[in-house]
């Protein structure tokens, strides 16, 4: 929480402002009592009936005064905390922005949703009441109890007996409450789970007829949060009318004992009405700060939970001292894997073991393999979404590990196995892969990539407007607008991972032969199931439980790599191996 407060730095002008606001508040509220008792002593009971005017003005003054700084601290309070939170908000996305595929496995995508946006709000709601609470409270308590003491000392006793009462009942309360917070937040975790995996599988639950299953997934996880919620809210409920009744009880008592000091003619008619609007002001006070101790512990939680995304360090990180030298012309466009090992993070066996290969300007490197063979795993290591364990993977001649992230990313035209499209144009979507592309450009790629006929068939052509993960096309029209978004770039290296298995046969031809004439200076991976779409590389990689069993053209595969001659009989028959 500490950590989360000192974010407040850029406001501390305006904090001081806020101050003292309520600082001003405060001593207004603690003046009105003072000049209620004058008028009641001074006043009614002499029938002075100008001084009656006189203070009474001088009264509302006062109240006009505690308003306006009421309303200027609320505004600027309220300024604070949503400059705070959106600075919080903006540095985690920043953060996350910086994760490997490692720490969002670690920490969880629906997590991380609920930290950037529940987990913020909460503070900035906490923030918002503390920093009225946070000065108001001890003011008005100290403030309140001193002008009661000057009032009559004896009659003060009756507060301080109430006070450990009070006090031992929010820390009971605040105790049995900390961990159903913690418990709430997870519970919201997993709500936001479900509710996220409901509606991007939507196909598939409906397709499944699993409707009844999902609804009581979201049930169950409904339920956990609001029978927890309950819990607290019960706590919270007990703790309020405890409050009031101790404050009743208070005022009777000390009514009961001011009647007896007046009687005896040692307190005045009006100091005790003030007595009684400082008590009052005291135990305000109290619930107020005993309001702060409730919604800290949530908040408390929340900005953990925010100071643990903050502070849990990316597991890829660019380099101190990048080696910016310019790699010579031969290898420019090209790709290495140098006796590369990779071990997901816990994992006892390697994904990957001992890979080795050179892709050169031009030519078209296929892996194939079963599932689970490692083929994604070894895409996946080239933009360095996770890190190689052993063994070096070079880019354009140079170890990716030892350049930025951007710079090895920008040489990088990557097609992922399951297109992804954003809400946008058809041209934004292509125009993606490199911002200041022309028309003509992102015509050409797109044509390339076989997309510009289908395009041109729309009503708006290029100008498309795409729904929300491009679900307005088919999945083949998505993986030709994702395979041109890649080429517009023209990059020195291009990654098909199985990006051709949504399109038939036909269109797999074209596009592969227009890769072949197009794409003279770049190296070209394509991992694919299809023994079709990759018959005509230069170079065939077999993959097997994260091992190379086998690496050739298509013919000296046939003759010397028994599994690959399986995957072409499982696909061709026998008449494909001859």
């Amino acid at each position: 929480m500490i950590s989360i407060l000192k974010k407040l730095s850029p406001y501390k002008w305006l904090l001081a402002l806020v101050f003292l606001l309520v600082f001003i508040q405060a001593l207004s509220n603690l003046l009105l009592p003072t000049l209620m008792g004058f008028i009641v002593d001074n006043g009614v009971v002499e029938g002075d009936i100008p001084y009656v005017w006189k203070i009474g003005g001088v009264m509302l003054g006062v109240a006009a005064l505690t308003v306006i700084v009421a309303v200027m601290a609320s505004y600027f309070s309220s300024k604070i905390a949503m400059g705070h939170g959106r600075d919080i908000r903006k540095e985690v996305f920043s953060h996350v922005q910086k994760f490997a595929f490692r720490e969002f496995d670690q920490l969880g995508t629906a997590s991380l949703i609920t930290r950037t946006t529940n987990d913020i709000t909460q503070i900035q709601q906490v923030m918002m009441m503390l920093l009225r609470m946070v000065l108001t409270a001890p003011l008005m308590m100290i403030g309140g109890i001193i002008m009661a003491v000057s009032k009559d000392a004896k009659l003060s006793l009756v507060v301080l007996g109430v006070m450990p009462i009070l006090v031992g009942a929010v820390l009971f309360i605040l105790k049995k409450a900390m961990p159903l917070f913690k418990a709430v937040q997870k519970r919201l975790d997993k709500l936001n789970l479900v509710m996220r995996e409901n509606l991007t599988g939507v196909r598939v639950i409906r397709a499944f007829n699993k409707e009844d299953i999902e609804s009581n997934r979201l049930k169950d996880a409904n339920t956990n949060l609001t029978n927890t919620l309950i819990k607290v809210n019960k706590l919270m409920a007990f703790l309020m009318p405890l409050m009031m009744l101790l404050m009743n009880l208070t005022v009777v008592a000390i009514i009961w004992f001011g009647g007896v000091r007046i009687d005896s003619g040692n307190m005045q008619i009006g100091d005790l009405m003030a007595f009684i609007q400082y008590v009052m002001q005291i135990m305000f006070a109290l619930v107020m700060a005993s309001m702060m101790f409730v919604i800290l512990p949530r908040a408390a939680v929340s900005a953990n939970r925010i100071q643990e995304v903050l502070e849990t360090e990316p597991s890829i990180n660019n380099p101190k001292t990048e080696d910016k030298t310019t790699p010579v012309t031969d290898e420019k466009g090209t790709l290495e894997f140098d006796h590369v090992t990779f071990y997901y993070p816990g994992a006892e066996e390697s994904a990957l073991t001992d890979i080795e290969f050179k892709s050169r300007p031009g030519e078209v490197t296929a892996i194939i393999g079963g599932t689970g063979s490692g083929k994604s795993t070894l895409i996946n290591l080239i933009p360095r979404f996770y890190d190689v364990t052993d063994g070096t993977i070079r880019i354009n001649g140079l170890d990716i590990r030892k350049v930025s992230q951007a710079r090895v990313r920008s040489a990088i035209g990557l097609v992922p196995q399951k297109a992804f499209l954003f809400s946008g144009t058809v041209s934004e979507n292509i125009r993606y892969g490199k911002e200041d592309a022309t028309m003509d450009e992102i015509r050409k790629a797109a044509k390339i990539a076989q997309a510009d006929d289908f395009i041109s068939s729309m009503e708006d052509g290029y100008d498309t407007k795409l729904d929300q993960g491009g679900s307005n096309l088919s999945g083949g029209q998505k993986q030709r607008l994702a395979i041109a978004r890649a080429l517009v770039r023209r990059p020195d290296l291009y990654l098909f991972d199985d990006s051709f298995s949504a399109l038939d046969f036909k269109t797999d031809a074209k596009l592969r032969q227009a890769l072949k004439q197009e794409v003279t200076d770049a190296s070209i991976v394509i991992v694919a199931q299809r023994v079709s779409s990759v018959m005509d590389a230069d170079r065939i990689i077999v993959l097997d439980q994260g091992h190379i069993r086998g690496i050739g053209t298509h013919e000296e595969l046939l003759e010397s790599s028994n599994i690959y001659q399986e995957i072409v009989k499982s696909q061709h028959g026998e008449e494909g191996t001859a």
